[in-house]
């Protein structure tokens, strides 16, 4: 019993001497998104009829098909249609305005021709007794007109073999499929290019870092630099250097950073009110519960965007050692760092009046290397206590007749 026991010691011991490895193993994984333009809750479906879905296995299921509305962070409503079939968007789950490359339309074909339906159907489009005659439905109403668009947007998205219950919505539905063309992808509400999505602008210091150009169907948006970077002088400047508050579409920002300031990073964010527009999709997380927008208010909508930079050449401080014997060389863009492997001669070439941080990286050590070494001598010297501690006194089942013989 006494070995097992002295096995869980060594492991606990190690576990408890390496503070590094047990704060990693506690700090599960962590994801961010970065929001370009809108954010919503949804509020459920509010205009809507019956469909009638048939599965692989011959089962036919009745699911609800219509409009969704959203309230938009900050103010503002949305309307909108399910992206899959397969999902359920959960009343309050909060969604994100996302491109159609981040969301379940990436790589579909048909996502023009789902456009192309909501322009010319309910609610964008309504007319119900117009949009009757031109399908041939007889007549519509709100509730079987949306259905009919439903319906119609989940053959597109996914083949879903699905039908409206309600005759008219059928044809409705039928109409649309049948004479959808291709649109292209809507602009997002607000965007900032460069933005998250592609990283930040850089440049040396003494410099406008830029340009990071506005992209909005607002008729203005407000410009707010980050308090920290205000905080060092940094300033957000159009091409003339002169200070912005206040932009359109179309407008360059840059980053006016003082010389001298320190290597580091700044932000922008944007933010007014306009129309989300048609097409552009909200996503949750969850892909199954995306929703497409079908009609907009006026809403509140943001974006970001950072700038990172370093002195001019500034040469670097001594390489950097690590465990493995890599050097990490600082390069010029201070969001990448390239990794090199000196050759095998590199320490045969260091003098002896080298500086500490030379002799660490030929040598293949780094700070971390004392901290390895005590850990080191703590696990031997505790395995030797267990081990004198395991001989001292006889174990079940050994013969204690032999020990005195």
């Amino acid at each position: 019993m006494r070995r097992p026991l002295a096995v869980a010691l060594l492991a606990a011991a190690a576990f408890t001497a390496a503070p590094g490895a047990r704060a990693a193993a506690d700090a599960g994984p962590t994801t961010g998104r970065t929001s370009e333009g809108a954010g919503a809750v949804l509020d459920g479906l509010k205009t809507y009829g019956q469909a009638v879905l048939r599965a692989g296995d011959g089962s036919v299921r009745q699911i609800p098909a219509g409009l969704h509305e959203m309230r938009v962070d900050g103010g503002g409503t949305l309307q909108t249609y399910g992206v899959g079939v397969a999902g359920y968007a959960q009343p309050q789950a909060r969604f994100t305005e996302t491109g159609w490359g981040g969301s379940p339309l990436a790589g579909n074909a048909e996502a023009g021709r789902i456009r192309w339906v909501l322009e010319h159907s309910y609610p964008q489009f309504n007319d119900l007794a117009g949009l009757a005659k031109a399908s041939g439905a007889g007549s519509l109403t709100a509730e079987s007109a949306a259905a009919g668009t439903q319906v119609a947007i989940w053959r597109l998205a996914d083949g879903a073999p699905v039908e409206a219950a309600d005759p008219a919505a059928e044809r409705l539905a039928d109409y649309l499929q049948r004479e959808a063309g291709r649109l292209p992808e809507p602009p997002a509400s607000l965007g900032l290019d460069p933005g998250p999505a592609t990283g930040p602008v850089t440049g040396p210091t003494g410099s406008r870092i830029g340009p990071v150009t506005v992209r909005t169907r607002a008729q203005s948006v407000t410009v707010t630099p980050d308090a920290a970077a205000a905080a060092m002088g940094v300033r957000v400047v159009d091409a003339d250097g002169k200070p912005l508050t206040s932009a359109t579409d179309g407008s360059r920002l840059y980053f006016d950073v003082p010389a001298g300031t320190p290597d580091g990073t700044a932000s922008v964010t944007v933010q007014g009110s306009t129309k989300v527009p048609v097409g552009r999709v909200f996503t949750s997380g969850v892909p199954a519960e995306a929703q497409i927008v079908a009609g907009s208010s006026e809403s509140a909508a943001s974006a970001g965007a950072a700038a990172t930079w370093r002195e001019p050449g500034q040469a670097p401080a001594g390489p950097v050692g690590n465990l493995s014997g890599a050097t990490e060389v600082p390069v010029a863009d201070a969001t990448a760092r390239a990794t090199v492997r000196p050759p095998a001669s590199a320490a045969s070439q260091v003098s002896p009046d080298s500086a500490d941080g030379e002799r660490l990286a030929s040598s293949g050590s780094s700070a971390a290397t004392p901290v390895i070494a005590s850990l080191a001598v703590g696990l031997v010297v505790l395995g030797g206590m267990v081990v004198l501690l395991l001989r001292k006194r006889p174990l079940e089942g050994d013969h204690p007749e032999e020990d005195g013989a």
